[in-house]
């Protein structure tokens, strides 16, 4: 079982950067893939980001490409999400998910294994 908890959401305003983490504890967490989920209409969950188990591969919706960066600490058994250029529309829940992923389906929401609460991002424009 691996326990997630993520941190660092509130409330900025657009243009303005945030960065979130994402810290497990529990079985070896260095074994997932780890990803960065978000609500949206009609989906159950809208990927935003993902990162293989050892961190040499990564993967981005294309709403964050450029203004997101996901990294890993597998030492501090930590994700962060650094997020730039922040617009109105990144503003929900962002939760972080591990499992063990194969390649090709880190934004499918279901095939994650653990899940944490989330925290809330939230930008003013």
């Amino acid at each position: 079982q691996v326990q997630l908890v993520e941190s660092g959401g509130g409330l900025v305003q657009a243009g303005d950067s945030l960065r979130l983490s994402c810290v497990a504890s529990g079985r070896t967490f260095s074994g997932y893939a780890v990803g960065w989920f978000r609500p949206a209409p009609g989906k159950e969950r809208e990927f935003v980001v993902a990162i293989t188990s050892s961190g040499g591969t990564t993967s981005y919706a294309d709403s964050v490409k450029v203004r997101f960066t996901i990294s890993r600490d597998n030492a501090k058994n930590t994700v962060y999400l650094q997020m730039k250029s922040l617009k109105h529309e990144d503003t929900e829940v962002y939760s972080c998910a591990a499992g063990s992923v194969v390649p090709g389906r880190y934004h499918v929401a279901r095939t994650y294994d653990y899940w944490g609460q989330g925290t809330q991002v939230t930008v003013s424009s």
